[in-house]
């Protein structure tokens, strides 16, 4: 696949909590049309990474360019180019999907007959029509998860984040977002994907940063990691990260 410039740059990305340093010194790029993925255990840094990526934090230092708008500069400009879904969910249980959808692409600042627009195509792009006039509270949790992405995409982002996605959900939903974030990729959008799967990371990214204890550990894409270690067609990424660490990804 032919990539375009960069969409995103981070560097030098620095965070510290009550001086516990979290995000020590990231940086990396994500092509154009690309799926990036940020791999590494629990608490390695990931989702601190996003917020600041995403507008929501303020890093301590370094700087983030999106689309070509600075972070810390043009934040405004750079909220009009990106959909995040965070790992938590964030959905009113009692009203139905749909409801859920045209409420949160008003928030966006939709107007009424485009969220609706969009609310159906996105439910359609999750698999959720025929679902969509159903309360949210009587979804499973994989399907509750695709509602959550389905927002993240109501005004039609060029670079969506999504972070952990998967946790939790049963394989069909699971196998489900996999085709979606493919075709997005396929369609032209841009996508950072956090996961400590590395299956998932595997199967769906293009290029991997490996994550621990805050800092980049390495950088490529799934074969050229692999073959840092072994053989690029039989090494896993779980062995990628025990040989850089010393350590299970699963720790």
């Amino acid at each position: 696949m032919a990539y375009m410039e960069d969409f995103l740059a981070a560097t030098g990305l620095t965070k510290s909590f009550d001086s516990v340093q979290v995000v020590n010194s990231v940086s990396f790029t994500v092509r154009s049309q690309e799926i990036f993925g940020l791999l590494g255990p629990n608490g390695a840094g990931k989702t601190t990474t996003i917020r600041m990526l995403s507008t929501v934090l303020d890093p301590d230092d370094g700087d983030v360019t999106i689309g070509g708008h600075l972070v810390a500069k043009e934040s405004d400009a750079v909220r009009k180019l990106i959909g995040v879904c965070p790992q938590e969910l964030a959905l009113y249980p009692e009203l139905s999907a749909i409801d859920n959808l045209v409420f949160f692409g008003r928030m966006a600042g939709l107007s009424s007959s485009e969220a609706k627009e969009s609310a159906a195509d996105v439910l359609e792009r999750v698999g959720l029509t025929d679902r969509a006039k159903d309360a949210v509270r009587k979804y499973s949790g994989g399907m509750k998860r695709r509602v959550n992405i389905a927002i993240a995409l109501m005004s039609r982002p060029q670079l969506l984040f999504l972070d952990e996605p998967t946790v939790g959900i049963d394989p069909q939903s699971r196998n489900h977002i996999f085709d979606t974030v493919l075709a997005l990729r396929d369609e032209g959008m841009t996508v950072l994907y956090t996961t400590h799967y590395m299956e998932e990371a595997d199967r769906l990214c293009d290029r991997i940063g490996i994550m621990d204890e805050g800092q980049i550990i390495a950088l490529g894409t799934p074969a050229e990691l692999k073959a840092q270690v072994g053989d690029a067609d039989t090494t896993t990424l779980e062995e990628v990260f025990l040989s850089l660490t010393g350590r299970s990804l699963r720790d």
